[in-house]
């Protein structure tokens, strides 16, 4: 095996390699390249699962935190599965919203809990643990799960801007047009261009070189801070990554903002004023929720590599924004507050409260 040579360290001595493994020698220079900072690969045919397990920084540096960090997420994520729960039993138990709008706000809000269960759990987790650790394929399972589930997300939002601008232009034809099928159509349909866009990269980053470092600077499985452990150049992972993003988050919102153009042009025309509120009131909780979650996601997921602040970005979209979602669609959203006053389940909270009391 030949020696590599070149690589100085900060006391300017020569690494040589020796004789060993390919693994060790993986190991030496990928350990060197970590101490002196160049940008240099372990580009070895090794074991692609010499890392048989990740460690998942998350939130580490903020010992003095960990415990409000706990509370403040624990509390987020049971509010968000309550709120999203609330709004999936009072859409199927009150007949005024069966409506195609309410069908794929409440499609939206089933998504939003698997959405945040599959990365808070984990997290919770590891802020009351010592141990932080995650195995490979748990790590690459959780990776793809989520991926799926924001990009139908993502385009479960474009459908549901889709739904708003055939209410709004073609108001005579819309219970028509958005019949059954279509309704259907329209919240199966994002669920499998999330599956399909999300392997993609995830197939790519698992076949990058794994043989070293496996401490990710995040606080669940993503692909850039997994690409940026890889012994293996990551250049093309990090070019399908971004690709994919384009595709998973750009087109989306672009779409979104071409509905929205085509409303807002509609809605201008309308001469009476409240004939205008009213119209851009059935818009405006689906445009501040669409805002929260694309102002976040395209910020982190455009770009081909990661930064120390993406798990921040990260934390904004996978907890807080799905925790605000049933309470901006309940409390901006006139049909749902009538409903909501209507609903024997308030009543029957109302009741308990009433009887605990007592």
């Amino acid at each position: 095996m030949e020696a590599i040579n070149g690589l100085q360290g900060p006391d300017t001595t020569a690494y040589t390699a020796v004789e060993g493994t390919e693994q060790d020698l993986c190991q030496t220079v990928f350990g060197n390249r970590r101490q002196i900072g160049e940008p240099l690969f372990c580009d070895i045919n090794i074991n692609k699962t010499a890392v048989t397990e990740f460690i998942l920084i998350a939130f580490s540096s903020l010992k003095q935190f960990q415990t409000l960090l706990f509370i403040f997420i624990f509390w987020a994520y049971i509010g968000c599965i309550l709120g999203n729960c609330a709004i999936l039993i009072l859409v199927k138990n009150e007949f005024t919203l069966h409506t195609p709008m309410y069908f794929l706000i409440s499609t939206f809000a089933f998504l939003e809990i698997i959405f945040v269960s599959v990365t808070v759990p984990k997290l919770l987790a590891n802020l009351i643990e010592t141990s932080r650790k995650i195995s490979f394929r748990g790590c690459f399972a959780q990776l793809y799960a989520f991926n799926t589930l924001g990009v139908t997300e993502c385009y479960l939002l474009a459908a549901m801007a889709f739904d708003r601008d055939l209410a709004i232009n073609k108001p005579l034809h819309y219970t028509v047009i958005m019949n059954k099928s279509l309704c259907v159509k329209l919240a199966v349909a994002p669920w499998i261009i999330g599956i399909i866009i999300a392997f993609i990269p995830t197939i790519f980053t698992a076949q990058l070189e794994f043989c070293g470092p496996n401490e990710v600077n995040h606080f669940f499985c993503d692909l850039a801070p997994l690409q940026n452990l890889a012994c293996s150049n990551p250049f093309i992972s990090n070019i399908v990554t971004s690709t994919a993003a384009i595709f998973a988050t750009v087109v989306p919102f672009v779409l979104i903002l071409g509905f929205y153009v085509h409303i807002i042009k509609t809605v201008l025309k309308i001469k009476s004023l409240e004939g205008k509120q009213k119209a851009f009131s059935t818009c405006s909780s689906h445009l501040i929720v669409a805002s929260l979650f694309y102002c976040t996601a395209i910020v982190v997921y455009v770009r081909p590599k990661g930064s120390q602040y993406d798990k921040f970005l990260a934390l904004m979209y996978t907890a807080f924004t799905p925790l605000l979602n049933p309470f901006i669609y309940t409390l901006r959203n006139n049909d749902v507050k009538t409903a909501l006053r209507k609903s024997r389940l308030l009543r029957i909270l109302i009741k308990i409260r009433s009887d605990h009391k007592s």
